[in-house]
């Protein structure tokens, strides 16, 4: 919304300074600042009211170190994540961009999920919270919002990298280099694609309408055949992979806030023609907003690890988990940047393997020999290490090494090819 004011100020009034909110650098720090006061200062309050509600975890007893102590923690803190991730954003994005609406629903969608579940476990005491089928269903409903949105909206387009020599032989009109050395350039027309971004490959684009080319010249009518389920099982695992995450103190919001970074990084480069033609990547016209939204997330993130660092004064719950692993699933997709998810995301990956290699290997050998085996002592993956012995902020510190390495890893792919 101040965008909108300031830009009224600026050129109906020229007032002094107004035009600084044009800057997409001014108003993501900006966000990003507002977040953590905001997170700060209602966190604060709301582990209070939670307290006087009498609004606490409950815990089964699974036989680790200090998981008693936890019992009765306030929970449903991912409330103080959504405010502060959707209030800078509606003061500083601009809320006509399509990616802008499409990540405040995601937020919204998957947080009064996790809301729902969290309500129905603390206030009608039903440990199961909200049945997993309806959750899926939840899932799915915003996979094909999405998918369909990023298919058929003509808003969502990509600008098609161009040679130099190919520009020298054609009547057509391109942007022109912004320097002599650059080699590539970008075609005027911006064109609906389902091309994505792969990582360590020479041209690293991937167009999802290879993988049906075998239908003819009408391959690219079908793809949407692959690309929506495809979209549907990415937010179904990264948001899963959060929710697992969301086990020790602080590891699901650290993690997150190292991913937002991340993402931040690679929204902002791929919506910026020059830093997209220097790098040699898919310029996406108007992602670079996207960059308000998760200074906004990081911001939020940050803000909750004040009361969510070990020992934890308030959970975020599935309100929070799994509105996190939702919208880092969205927003990469929406940048095109969705295969790189294994890399970026590759603690939620971790985790969520350890539970599928643990359920089945169990279920494999109870078959067979009669008897259940397991690969790891407890899964996920965190509660195997916690009963190695290692201290709970030991295991938490070590995960976000690992999810800083792999930030810097996704990063570098930009340009390691």
């Amino acid at each position: 919304m101040f965008y909108y004011l300031f830009q009224y100020l600026d050129t109906a009034l020229n007032f002094p300074g107004a035009g600084v909110f044009q800057y997409i650098s001014f108003r993501a720090g900006a966000a990003l600042i507002t977040s953590l006061f905001i997170s700060l200062i209602i966190g604060k309050s709301l582990i209070g009211f939670l307290r006087r509600k009498q609004v606490g975890e409950e815990i089964r007893d699974l036989g680790l170190e200090g998981q008693q102590e936890k019992k009765g923690t306030p929970t449903m803190g991912g409330l103080i994540i959504l405010a502060a991730i959707l209030i800078p954003t509606l003061l500083f994005a601009k809320l006509h961009n399509i990616y802008i609406i499409l990540i405040l629903i995601s937020t919204v969608w998957l947080g009064l999920i996790g809301f729902l579940d969290d309500y129905i476990k603390v206030f009608r005491k039903e440990k199961k919270g909200l049945a997993g089928k309806f959750k899926v269903m939840g899932q799915v409903g915003l996979g094909l919002i999405i998918g369909f949105t990023m298919y058929y909206s003509n808003d969502i387009v990509i600008r098609e990298r161009v040679n130099k020599e190919a520009v020298v032989k054609s009547d057509q009109v391109f942007d022109v280099e912004t320097t002599p050395e650059q080699t590539t350039i970008f075609d005027k027309t911006a064109v609906k694609s389902t091309k994505t971004t792969i990582p360590f490959i020479k041209d690293n684009e991937f167009d999802y309408s290879s993988l049906i080319s075998w239908i003819g010249n009408n391959a690219k009518n079908w793809t949407w055949l692959i690309f929506i389920p495809l979209v549907i099982f990415i937010i179904i695992a990264v948001s899963n992979g959060a929710n697992l995450t969301d086990g020790l103190d602080g590891l699901a919001t650290g993690t997150s806030a190292i991913i937002g970074v991340t993402l931040g990084v690679l929204a902002y480069v791929s919506g910026n023609i020059i830093f997209a033609n220097y790098l040699n990547i898919m310029y996406i016209p108007n992602t670079g907003e996207l960059a308000i939204y998760i200074s906004a997330f990081v911001g939020a993130c940050i803000g909750f690890l004040w009361y969510n660092s070990f020992p934890a004064q308030v959970f975020m719950g599935d309100t929070g988990s799994l509105a996190l692993g939702g919208v880092i699933a969205v927003f990469a997709i929406m940048i095109r940047k969705e295969i790189m998810i294994p890399i970026f995301c590759g603690i939620f990956l971790a985790e969520n393997l350890s539970v599928i290699l643990q359920v089945s290997w169990f279920k494999y050998t109870k078959r067979k020999f009669g008897i259940g085996r397991r690969i790891f002592k407890m899964s996920p993956l965190h509660h195997h290490f916690q009963l190695l012995g290692y201290h709970e902020s030991k295991i938490v510190l070590r995960f976000f090494i690992v999810g800083i390495m792999l930030a810097v890893l996704s990063i570098v792919t930009l340009k390691l090819r």
